[in-house]
């Protein structure tokens, strides 16, 4: 039995802790004593895990063997900066994963390869190059983001102070806005190459800069998917990328591409469990398995697809919420509720009500689903 730690206590890192518990003793740490897993887990630390130092002598008195990121980019930069000083497996260097996490750095590394991303924009063409877009380098969920759609000094200024409160380093990058079709490719490489991989299309119907609402896709043009496994395969190659989970986000505006995001952390929301119910691949093993110096075994992925649509329940603007009533019926496959009648809920985000994982039997009314939860006519929320 191997002594672990999971460094996260969000529910979207259930599924790990679930493979990772079968046959290991695990503890996890967070400072949320709220969190899901730290209600849960039956060795919960509350520790904040960004004080490194207490996270390193926590490993020395507990004899950790093995670490595993979870399911938010400060999660895996720590473990990073562990590996640097106690080595671990599976992780990619301090530098590698500052390149990846930050946006200003991944935008000059992508550039330099060939690597399609929206163009940086200085501050002396803030005003000039409209519109833009202005956001933290290193935050996440859109926490932070403006767009810019006129040369106001004023909305300018407020924007990258905005920006620069939700930065952990107090920075943030203006960059072209592009306008197209958000998706995520997330791929499992072995040796330099990708193993398996999926698309998945995204949408944020209670905020445009947060994703809430995704389903797989299993007719992405091949043209396109192929051009954008060359990109990552390049990007693996010129980094040196450890064997593991490269994840993706990118717009696609008809025969254009350009990449928004790159992690090497498992997804937020319960990603996991959408590629799971939607494939049958064990998502959540195979992204564990190589911190634990394991090999990854094949995961059969289902010849019969499922229909499944991914939603976070979330709200545009506060309220207290009391509950929730379907429009028309609908058949649930899983629910996760993070939140009680009579709480305020603040705006997405900062709030979320729910995990909603929804399935269909035909297409045609997966299709109904899609279009009535993008435009929030699935449920009304009292």
């Amino acid at each position: 039995m191997c002594r672990i730690l999971l460094i996260d206590t969000n529910i979207s890192s259930l599924p790990i802790y679930n493979y990772l518990v079968k046959n290991n003793e695990v503890y996890v740490v967070g400072a949320k004593y709220d969190d899901y897993l730290a209600k849960i887990a039956k060795n919960y630390i509350n520790i904040d895990y960004s004080e490194i130092d207490q996270l390193k002598a926590l490993i020395k008195s507990l004899d950790i063997e093995y670490i595993v990121p979870g399911c938010n980019d400060l999660s895996y930069q720590i473990s990073a900066e562990l590996n640097s000083e106690l080595q671990f497996f599976g992780l990619d260097t301090v530098e590698v994963t500052s390149i990846l996490n930050n946006k200003e750095k991944f935008r000059v590394f992508a550039k330099r390869l060939g690597v399609p991303v929206p163009n940086l924009i200085s501050e002396t063409e803030i005003e000039s190059v409209i519109p833009n877009i202005i956001k933290p380098v290193d935050s996440y969920s859109g926490r932070g983001v403006t767009i810019i759609h006129g040369p106001d000094k004023r909305i300018i200024d407020a924007a990258i102070k905005k920006a620069k409160e939700y930065s952990r380093s107090n920075s943030c990058i203006v960059e072209e806005y592009v306008e197209g079709q958000l998706y995520s490719h997330s791929a499992f490489i072995h040796e330099g190459a990708i193993s398996t991989d999926f698309i998945v299309a995204e949408y944020g119907t209670a905020n445009p800069f947060v994703v809430d609402t995704s389903y797989i896709v299993n007719d992405f043009p091949i043209e396109a998917l192929n051009n954008i496994r060359e990109w990552i395969v390049l990007m693996i190659k010129e980094l040196n990328l450890v064997d593991g989970l490269v994840h993706t986000q990118f717009i696609k505006n008809r025969d254009k591409v350009w990449f928004i995001e790159i992690t090497r952390r498992c997804p937020g929301d319960l990603y996991s469990l959408l590629i799971e119910k939607s494939t049958g691949f064990k998502y959540s093993e195979t992204y564990t398995r190589p911190f634990l110096n394991q090999k990854t075994i094949k995961s059969e992925i289902s010849l019969e697809k499922l229909n499944v649509l991914r939603h976070t329940i979330s709200l545009p603007n506060e309220r207290v919420f009391s509950s929730l009533k379907y429009k028309f019926p609908v058949q649930i496959e899983l629910y996760f509720p993070l939140t009680i009648t009579g709480t305020k809920i603040q705006a997405s985000p900062f709030g979320r009500i729910g995990l909603l994982f929804l399935i269909s039997d035909s297409k045609s009314e997966f299709q109904n689903l899609i279009n009535n939860t993008l435009k929030r006519e699935l449920y009304e929320i009292y």
